[in-house]
């Protein structure tokens, strides 16, 4: 015996579908729609059955005419057609506004037995969270290149000579002011032909202690002479450090030098001075013994005196950046987010402050030479002390417009302070 077919409810079917799904007529009047359509829509099935879809959905002149080609095609061709992305914003349920929604259609027909268009079936794809995700995407990838591009700015600007290394010990990159130097190019210098540009007698030393360095993973500092574009050696003083990954190896080495030459020069001064004036008489020979003293008092100073580099931003010249050096010198506060007022209040009646606003808006570079300025001693106390130091103020640029100032500078109080006892002694 057959068994009794059941009756199919084939609307009830069609509206509970786990889908959106639009039913047309091929003039675009709107059928049906599945449940999950009419709850994405929020419009009732009431006032969308009967009417054709471009008064059921009104929609932007564009997002319709994109609509009607879409379905115009199905109509010519009998070809399933999937429009590109359509914007459609969908009032949200509690009355607030409308909500922004992406989607991707797709127009199918449903071809009679005689192969003529009876319906066309409209599968909306909601892909709004999707966009967002792009979206999000494409911001932090936007901000990723803004970042390495403001630290490369930070890198080439700087009046210091920076240089990387990869784990080997090869060099691969010089900051600008290193290259203006020596009057080389990077492909001049990378590897191990930055050696080429060391004085002679240093390259044997400076090599090993390099070698070492990057056998141990202990960080480097040396001294050597390094020939300028215009053949003169220079004394620099440079120093690195290894960046290692989380498994404790080293990937990277980064240095830095600053040019020591004239400190270098004024110890041999003070070493040659002393050494006639022992010559002379026993008083010089007392005072030879006292100078020595001092020159090595003033050596260890000399050698390892701080570089000071800051960048402040805009006209109330407010700190972005401070270097170990620069954070000693104020006691290790913090600094990074306050402004040069409000960091170094006793500077203001000095004219600092003029100067930066100067440079600010002028966009001349500025530098001062054994400046005298009264600072805090850092010691709670209050008190202000005579300081003297060389630097250098440097205006940068964003978008044609003035942004900040970069900051150089050394402390020189006791090369001053040496100059006045050398000229004593003579």
């Amino acid at each position: 015996m057959a068994t009794p077919s059941l009756p199919v409810d084939y609307q009830f079917l069609f509206r509970s579908l786990p889908g959106l799904f639009l039913l047309l007529a091929p003039d675009g009047t709107v059928l049906d729609n599945s449940d999950l359509h009419v709850a994405s829509a929020l419009v009732p099935r009431s006032q969308t059955l009967g009417r054709n879809i471009f008064e059921a959905y009104p929609s932007d002149p564009e997002s319709e005419r994109q609509l009607f080609e879409s379905q115009e095609k199905v109509r010519q061709t009998h070809q399933p057609d999937t429009m590109p992305m359509l914007r459609y914003d969908l009032e949200r349920p509690d009355g607030s506004g409308p909500e922004e929604r992406y989607w991707q259609l797709t127009h199918h027909p449903i071809l009679d037995a005689e192969g003529q268009l009876r319906f066309i079936l409209q599968t909306p794809e909601d892909v709004t969270e999707q966009v967002r995700a792009n979206r999000q995407t494409a911001a932090a990838r936007q901000a990723l290149v803004e970042e390495q591009e403001r630290s490369r700015f930070i890198i080439d600007n700087l009046p210091v000579f920076i240089w990387t290394a990869d784990a080997a010990g090869q060099r691969d990159y010089f900051n600008p002011r290193w290259l203006a130097f020596t009057g080389r190019s990077m492909a001049q210098e990378v590897g191990e032909q930055w050696m080429t540009s060391l004085h002679p007698d240093d390259q044997g030393r400076v090599r090993a202690h390099w070698q070492h360095c990057v056998a141990t993973g202990e960080p480097y500092q040396i001294e050597y002479r390094l020939r300028r574009a215009d053949a003169q050696y220079r004394w620099i003083l440079v120093r690195a450090a290894p960046r290692r990954n989380a498994q404790g190896q080293i990937t990277l080495w980064v240095g830095g030098a600053t040019d020591i030459h004239d400190q270098k020069q004024l110890v041999q001064e003070l070493l040659e001075t002393n050494e006639q004036q022992a010559i002379l008489s026993e008083q010089a020979y007392q005072n030879y013994h006292l100078a020595q003293q001092q020159r090595h008092t003033l050596y260890s100073l000399l050698m390892q005196a701080p570089a000071y580099i800051s960048i402040v931003r805009g006209t109330e010249h407010r700190y972005e950046f401070a270097n170990e050096q620069f954070m000693n010198l104020v006691g290790k506060v913090q600094v990074v987010g306050h402004t040069v007022a409000e960091v170094f209040p006793e500077i203001e009646a000095q004219g600092l402050l003029a100067i930066l606003d100067q440079v600010y808006q002028s966009g001349e570079s500025y530098s001062g030479h054994e400046m005298l300025v009264r600072i805090d001693q850092g010691d709670g106390s209050g008190q202000l002390r005579d300081a003297y130091f060389n630097f250098t103020y440097q205006r940068f640029d964003e978008a044609g417009q003035a942004a900040g100032i970069t900051a150089y500078s050394y402390e020189v109080t006791e090369l001053v302070k040496a100059r006045g006892a050398l000229s004593q002694l003579h």
